[in-house]
C-alpha cells in the first residue's frame, strides 16, 4: 500500500513538472554563428583565444565576458563546418529533402566559457509548445571542442543527455574510455598513437637523452604520461619533465630556465596550441636556440607560429601533423561566399543570425576577411568535414532517406539514436578518405612528419619528410626521408643528444650511481673478455683457447708458447749444443790421433771413446727439446735424455772403477784386475744402460709423454709442452741417473788422493760434483719455471752437466797432449807413487 502511494505521488509530480512554464534565468548565451534547419548540429570552438573578465563589484549586474585575439585555426574550423553543412544541404543524394541547421558557439579559450557554451548549445533559445518544458532538445550532435581539456568538459556535460560529441582535434587518450565518454567520437587518432610515434622517431635517430615539456592539461598530461612510459620501455631517458598552463607565467619562466640549463639537445614538446605560442614567445625573447624540438599535431603546423624570431629558436623542428587534405571549393567559399551568406553584420545582404544583437563582437573577425594565406595549410579542416558528414550519414540512415522519395521528416530522432548510428558509419568522402570509428570512437592514426624549413627565397614552410601509419606493421609504421631534413640551427648533420657517448666495442657500460640508465661510464673489458657491439652491457669471456685482442673487440687464438728455434733463447741453446758437439768431436779426433800415446793408453782409451760418444749424444739430445712438441718428440726427448746420460755416467763410473782397480792391482798378492777387465767394463756399461732402457720402455708402454696445451699458468697464452704422462716414470729415469752419479761421486771421492801422475779420480770427482750440483739445482728450478723456461732449464742442465764432464775429464789430457807433450811419456805417467790401502 505504501509503495502504491509513493508511485502515485511521483506520477503527480511528473505531470506537474511537464505543465510548468519555462523561464529564462539570466541572460542567455547566444551563438556566434547560426542558421535554422530541420535538424541542428552544434559547434563549439575557441574562435577567440583571450577572455577578459569584467569587474565583480556586486553593485550592479555583471557585464558580458569580452573575447579578443582571433584564433584563426578554430575560426577556419567553424567555416569548414558551415561549408560542409551547406554542401550537404545542396546535395540530392545525402539528406535530399532535409535542411541541416547549425549553432556555433565561441568559448574564447576559457574553461568557464566552455561550460557556458555547452549549456547554451544544448538548450537552444526555443521552448516547447505553449512554453512548456518537454525535456527534449532539438540538437542532434555537437562538433567540438578543438582542445582535449575543453572536450572533456563538453563530453561530460553532454554525456548524460546522450548527445553525441565529435571532436576534430581532441586527442587525449583519456577520451577513449567508453565507460566515462560513451557518446564521444573523434575524427582524429588518440594521443596514445602520437606518443608512441614520438618514441619511434626519437629512437630512430638514436637520441637517448631528451627533455620533455607539456601543457598542464588533459591533453599534455595524458600524452606526456604515455610518452614517458613507452620511452622508459624503449630505453630512452628523460633528463627533465616540466609543465605549465597558459595562465601560469612563473611556471613558464621555470620551464624556460630548465631548458637552458639542461644538457639534452632534443626536446619533446607535448604542448597545446595556446601554451606553445607562449613558450615560443619566451624562447624568442631570451634568444634560446640550438635545441632540436620534436612537436605534436597541436602546434607543429601553425602558420602564425613560424616567424623570423621564432625560427631562430625553433628552426628545424620536427613533428607529427594531421595529414593535409585539400577540400575542393573551400578556399573559394571562405574568400567570398562565407562573408556574404553566413557571417552576421556583413555589409552584404544574407541570412543573418537573429542573435546578432551586438555587431561589435564581430569586428576582429571581419579583419580576417582579406587574409587567406593559411587556408591551404589548414589540416584539421578535413576532420571537421568528416565529422559533419558522419552526422549526416547517421541521420540519413535514421530518417530512412533515398534519392527518389527523400527522407521521412516526420520521424523524431533522439540523440541516443544518432550515437548508435555513428558507431556503424562507414563511407568514403569525395577526397577519397575512408571514414569509420573504432571501438573507442577514434580514427586510424595517420600522421605526416613535417620539418620547419626556410627555402632559398627566405620563405618559411612546413616540409613533409615522412609519415607514420599505425595501421601498418611495427617496422613499417615510420618512414623518414632523412636527406630532406634541415636540423636545428640550419645544420645538415643530425644533432646528438645522449647523456653519455656510446661505448665502443671493447668496452661495457657501467651505470653511474644515482643517475638514469642512459648515463654511464665506458669500462674497458678485462683481459680475456670482449664486447663486439656498441653499448654492450656485459663483456663476454673468450673460449678456452682464445684470448682478447688489443682492442678487446674480438677473440683471437691464444699465442702458443714453446721453445722455438727462431727465438733468441732457442738460438743460444742450439749454438751451445752444437758447440758442445763440435768440441766433443774435436776431442775424439785428437784422442784418436794420439791413441798410441801413454796418456791415452793409461786412461782406458776404450771407455774414453765411449764416453765421448755418449757426451755427443747428450749434446744432441738437448736439440730434441727445442721446437714444437709433437707426440714423437715428446717421447724421444725424455727417453733419449735418460738413456744417453746413463750411458755417459756408466762410462764415468767404469773409468772410476778402473782407476780403483788399477791401484788395487799394484798391491802385493792382488789379482783384482782379472775380475774387471775390458770385457767386464763393457758388460757393466751395457748392464747399467739396459736398466735405464727397461725403465724407459715401461714408461712409454704404460703412460708415455704427450703434447699438452697448458692453460693454467697464463690466461693470455697457451704453453705447448710435453706432459710427462707418468710422473713416476720421469722421476724413475731421473732418479736412476742420480743414483749412478752419486755412486760414481762416492767412488771417485775415495780415489781422490791416489798418486797425481796417474790419478784421474780427482777429475772425475770434480766433474761429478758439478754434475750433481747442476741436477740438484735443476729440480726446484724445473718445478718453479713455467712454460718454455721449464724446457730451457732442462736443456741448460743437460748442457751444463755435459760440459762439466767434458772439460773436467778431458781438458787436462788435452792440455798435456797439446801444450805439454814432454809430459806425455811413460816415465812421467809411471813415476814414483805412494800407495794407500783402502
Amino acid at each position: 500500500m505504501l509503495l502504491f502511494l509513493y508511485a502515485l505521488l511521483f506520477h503527480q509530480l511528473h505531470i506537474k513538472a511537464e505543465n510548468t512554464p519555462c523561464y529564462k534565468m539570466g541572460d542567455p548565451k547566444y551563438p556566434l554563428l547560426s542558421k535554422d534547419g530541420d535538424v541542428t548540429i552544434g559547434g563549439i570552438f575557441a574562435i577567440h583565444r583571450k577572455e577578459t573578465l569584467p569587474s565583480f563589484e556586486f553593485t550592479q549586474k555583471p557585464q558580458y565576458l569580452l573575447c579578443s585575439s582571433v584564433n584563426l585555426r578554430d575560426f577556419r574550423l567553424a567555416q569548414i563546418m558551415i561549408f560542409a553543412i551547406e554542401e550537404i544541404n545542396r546535395s540530392e543524394s545525402l539528406l535530399p529533402n532535409v535542411t541541416i541547421g547549425y549553432r556555433i558557439y565561441d568559448t574564447c579559450g576559457s574553461r568557464l566559457s566552455t561550460m557556458s557554451a555547452t549549456i547554451g548549445v544544448m538548450n537552444g533559445q526555443d521552448f516547447g509548445p505553449r512554453d512548456r518544458c518537454n525535456g527534449r532538445t532539438t540538437l542532434h550532435a555537437i562538433i567540438g571542442e578543438s582542445e582535449s581539456s575543453a572536450t572533456v568538459i563538453l563530453s561530460r556535460t553532454a554525456g548524460p543527455f546522450k548527445i553525441p560529441v565529435i571532436s576534430p582535434s581532441a586527442t587525449c587518450e583519456c577520451l577513449s574510455n567508453r565507460k566515462y565518454y560513451p557518446s564521444f567520437f573523434r575524427t582524429i587518432a588518440s594521443d596514445y598513437h602520437q606518443s608512441r610515434a614520438l618514441v619511434y622517431i626519437v629512437k630512430h635517430f638514436g637520441w637517448s637523452w631528451v627533455g620533455a615539456v607539456n601543457s598542464d592539461n588533459d591533453y599534455g598530461n595524458n600524452g606526456m604520461g604515455a610518452f614517458l612510459q613507452i620511452a622508459q620501455e624503449e630505453g630512452i631517458c628523460v633528463e627533465y619533465s616540466v609543465k605549465f598552463y597558459r595562465t601560469e607565467t612563473e611556471k613558464l619562466k621555470k620551464v624556460v630556465d630548465t631548458i637552458k640549463k639542461g644538457t639534452a639537445k632534443v626536446i619533446v614538446s607535448f604542448v597545446s596550441f595556446v601554451e606553445m605560442g607562449l613558450l615560443i614567445d619566451q624562447l624568442s625573447i631570451q634568444k634560446i636556440a640550438g635545441f632540436q624540438m620534436i612537436g605534436v599535431e597541436s602546434w607543429i603546423t601553425t602558420k602564425n607560429y613560424i616567424t623570423p624570431n621564432s625560427f631562430n629558436s625553433l628552426g628545424g623542428s620536427l613533428g607529427f601533423a594531421v595529414r593535409k587534405i585539400y577540400i575542393e571549393g573551400f578556399a573559394d567559399y571562405v574568400k567570398k561566399e562565407f562573408w556574404d551568406t553566413a557571417f552576421p553584420c556583413s555589409q552584404s545582404e544574407g541570412n543573418f543570425s537573429q542573435y546578432a544583437f551586438n555587431c561589435s563582437r564581430y569586428e576582429e573577425l571581419l579583419d580576417q576577411k582579406n587574409y587567406n594565406e593559411d587556408i591551404l595549410e589548414q589540416r584539421y579542416a578535413s576532420n571537421v568535414y568528416k565529422a559533419v558528414h558522419a552526422v549526416a550519414h547517421s541521420l540519413h540512415s535514421l530518417l530512412k532517406c533515398n534519392e527518389q522519395e527523400g527522407c521521412e521528416k516526420n520521424l523524431t530522432i533522439q540523440p541516443q539514436e544518432v550515437v548508435e548510428a555513428l558507431k556503424n558509419v562507414n563511407f568514403t568522402i569525395k577526397m577519397g578518405d575512408h571514414v569509420w570509428f573504432d571501438s573507442t570512437g577514434g580514427a586510424v592514426a595517420q600522421y605526416e612528419v613535417v620539418n620547419w624549413q626556410q627555402d632559398s627565397d627566405g620563405l618559411f614552410q612546413f616540409k613533409s619528410v615522412g609519415y607514420y601509419d599505425a595501421s601498418l606493421p611495427p617496422l613499417q609504421r615510420l618512414m623518414l626521408n632523412t636527406k630532406n631534413i634541415i636540423w636545428a640551427g640550419g645544420k645538415l648533420k643530425k644533432p646528438i643528444s645522449v647523456c653519455s657517448e656510446s661505448c665502443p666495442p671493447g668496452t661495457r657500460k657501467a651505470s653511474q650511481k644515482g643517475r638514469p640508465v642512459c648515463c654511464y661510464d665506458c669500462i674497458p673489458c678485462a683481459e680475456g673478455e670482449i664486447s663486439n657491439e656498441t653499448d654492450s652491457i656485459n663483456c663476454k669471456q673468450c673460449p678456452g683457447e682464445y684470448w682478447s685482442n688489443a682492442e678487446k673487440n674480438n677473440c683471437v687464438s691464444k699465442n702458443l708458447e714453446f721453445l722455438s728455434l727462431t727465438e733468441v733463447m732457442g738460438i743460444v741453446l742450439v749454438f751451445f749444443s752444437l758447440f758442445g758437439i763440435g768440441i766433443t768431436v774435436l776431442v775424439a779426433i785428437l784422442f784418436y790421433s794420439k791413441k798410441d800415446t801413454p796418456i791415452i793408453k793409461a786412461n782406458n782409451s776404450e771407455l774414453s771413446f765411449l764416453l765421448l760418444f755418449s757426451l755427443t749424444l747428450c749434446f744432441l739430445c738437448s736439440l730434441t727439446f727445442i721446437g714444437r712438441p709433437t707426440e714423437w718428440s715428446c717421447m724421444l726427448r725424455h727417453t733419449a735424455f735418460g738413456i744417453t746420460f746413463v750411458l755417459c755416467i756408466s762410462c764415468v763410473l767404469g773409468k772410476t772403477i778402473v782407476v780403483l782397480m788399477a791401484f788395487k792391482a799394484t798391491l802385493p798378492g792382488s789379482n783384482v784386475m782379472k775380475w774387471f777387465g775390458p770385457a767386464q767394463q763393457r758388460l757393466s756399461v751395457l748392464a747399467f744402460t739396459l736398466i735405464q732402457v727397461l725403465i724407459c720402455v715401461l714408461w712409454l708402454t704404460i703412460s708415455p709423454p704427450f703434447p699438452y696445451k697448458n692453460m693454467k699458468y697464463y690466461k693470455e697464452k697457451i704453453i705447448l709442452e710435453c706432459n710427462l704422462g707418468s710422473t713416476i716414470g720421469f722421476w724413475a729415469v731421473l732418479g736412476y741417473i742420480g743414483l749412478l752419479a752419486a755412486l760414481c761421486f762416492i767412488l771417485s771421492f775415495l780415489a781422490r788422493k791416489l798418486p797425481d801422475n796417474f790419478n784421474e779420480a780427482k777429475f772425475i770427482t770434480f766433474s761429478m760434483l758439478i754434475f750433481c750440483a747442476v741436477w740438484i739445482t735443476f729440480i726446484p728450478a724445473y718445478v718453479s719455471s713455467p712454460g718454455k723456461f721449464t724446457v730451457a732449464v732442462e736443456i741448460f742442465a743437460i748442457l751444463a752437466s755435459s760440459f762439466g764432464l767434458l772439460f773436467c775429464i778431458f781438458a787436462p789430457k788435452c792440455y798435456i797432449i797439446l801444450l805439454k807433450p814432454e809430459q806425455n811419456t811413460k816415465q812421467n805417467i809411471m813415476g814414483k807413487t805412494t800407495y794407500k790401502s783402502y
